[in-house]
């Protein structure tokens, strides 16, 4: 990894950051991307978007998988806002499933983003990905 793309990356991710669309979301620094594998979307030498994960395998068995499954962790997936819209996204997300599905046996995310509806239609009616489960939260005081 070059220190231009760090620098690009960790940049997006400020953007992202100020754009106060995911719950808790924070700018990334050079440990959140090191260890992980980086997918990028590049316009005119300049980074528009970026995935990147990492492969684990399970321990234990769930109802979603037997113990030693392997599968990609995708920790983020980002497209500056005046590329959105344009497919990046899904190439973006279809790009890293080819080139990480010879060594894994299925795709996980989480999503912490404000737009649950866009998010859940991108991933599951757009991109084929099940949904599995959720965590609801109603502030009460």
């Amino acid at each position: 990894m070059t220190g231009t793309v760090v620098g690009q990356l960790i940049s997006l991710s400020e953007k992202w950051e100020r754009e106060n669309c995911c719950h808790g979301y924070y700018k990334n620094t050079l440990d959140d991307i090191k260890g992980n594998r980086i997918f990028l979307a590049v316009e005119g030498g300049t980074v528009v978007g970026y995935l990147f994960g990492h492969k684990e395998v399970t321990e234990k068995t769930t109802s979603v998988y037997e113990a030693g499954t392997s599968f990609f962790e995708i920790e983020e997936l980002y497209v500056k806002p005046e590329y959105r819209n344009r497919g990046i996204g899904s190439a973006l997300f279809q790009y890293m499933e080819k080139a990480v599905s010879p060594d894994v046996d299925m795709l996980m995310l989480g999503t912490a983003t404000k737009n649950f509806r866009a998010i859940l239609h991108f991933y599951i009616e757009e991109l084929g990905m099940e949904f599995w489960s959720a965590r609801l939260f109603k502030k009460i005081r």
